[in-house]
């Protein structure tokens, strides 16, 4: 059986439904058996995503709305309406939305779901319990970070709570 095109979203119907002050993924790709995720993000005014890295998939993003700035380790580039950008992973990024915010798509690979696995235990008869990886947990997605103390989730861009 082969599978059959179809229309997920339009976009000006996407964009004429940002909320003042309002952020966070407007829409995403949620279709079975895809290969790819994708997200519509609006960032109000000013907002900023902080420093993070993406360690595993590349990710291209396009501005559909607003302006504003990419920093990165090499300098700061510009965002404006058509801005197309690959963001190859391991790199390092923080976003600054202009004064009339920013809206933007992205697509990656899609990531495989998390699991959850036993410890390792040595061979010890006594040594407790294995260590908690819940404070390695985003707040926001549920990713576990590679980092052992972070300080945005490189997958959502949220802040991690202070330790």
């Amino acid at each position: 059986m082969n599978a059959a095109p179809k229309v997920l979203a339009v976009l000006d119907e996407i964009l004429a439904s940002v909320a003042p002050g309002g952020r966070g993924a407007l829409w995403h790709l949620a279709e079975e058996g895809r290969e790819l995720d994708a997200n519509v993000v609006h960032l109000p005014p000013d907002a900023t995503v902080g420093e993070h890295q993406e360690d595993v998939l590349d990710v291209f993003f396009v501005v559909l709305a607003g302006s504003g700035v990419l920093r990165t380790g090499g300098g700061a580039l510009g965002l404006a309406p058509s801005t197309v950008l690959w963001l190859p992973r391991t790199s390092r990024r923080a976003l600054e939305a202009g004064p009339d915010g920013l809206t933007y798509l992205t697509v990656h690979r899609r990531r495989p779901g998390l699991t959850v696995t036993p410890a390792v235990r040595t061979a010890a008869p006594e040594g407790g319990e294995a260590p908690c990886m819940l404070d390695l947990v985003c707040p926001e997605c549920g990713r576990l970070s590679a980092d052992r103390a972070p300080k945005f989730c490189s997958a959502c861009g949220e802040a991690f709570p202070e330790r």
